[in-house]
């Protein structure tokens, strides 16, 4: 089972991010970085959905998280970080939907490497790092995880 102190930890970062847009969306200031804010908000929506649903709305799912992927990775580019040359405020808040890959992956029976090859490289860029490679849950244990959830809403 996965640790559910490294869970929620893991979701402190990208709570902070998506609380710092919704607090410019509120005070009529500019979000620092509107688009991967909007793409936490849409990743988690659309990645719920392969892990939650089946049929129509599971491909619905995909598709729309195969969308918001190949903007990041256009936002991307051939830069080895999405700031740059340096490991930044956007890799910390994106980099804890990687770990989500493989789940994504296994229930929506698709391949994110394939549609996104530099997205794909990035994530194993970053999990090179210790500070995240031992912060993030094992893929596979989070795909135990989805199992046990889906179970649980009946899909499995």
């Amino acid at each position: 089972m996965i640790n559910a102190s490294v869970l929620s930890e893991q979701l402190v970062v990208p709570s902070f991010v998506t609380g710092m847009c919704w607090s410019s969306l509120v005070s009529g200031s500019s979000c620092p970085v509107p688009l991967q804010c909007a793409a936490l908000f849409q990743m988690y929506s659309a990645g719920r959905k392969i892990w939650t649903t089946k049929g129509d709305d599971l491909e619905a799912g995909k598709k729309e998280l195969i969308e918001i992927l190949k903007v990041l990775e256009g936002e991307l580019g051939n830069k080895p970080y999405f700031g740059g040359e340096t490991f930044g405020y956007v890799d910390v808040a994106l980099v804890p939907f990687y770990g989500w890959f493989y789940a994504y992956e296994t229930y929506g029976d698709f391949s994110i490497e394939a549609e996104c090859p530099k997205l794909i490289a990035w994530g194993k860029r970053c999990m090179e790092k210790d500070s995240v490679s031992k912060s993030l849950p094992d893929p596979h244990k989070i795909v135990d995880f989805v199992l046990s959830r889906r179970k649980m809403l009946g899909i499995e």
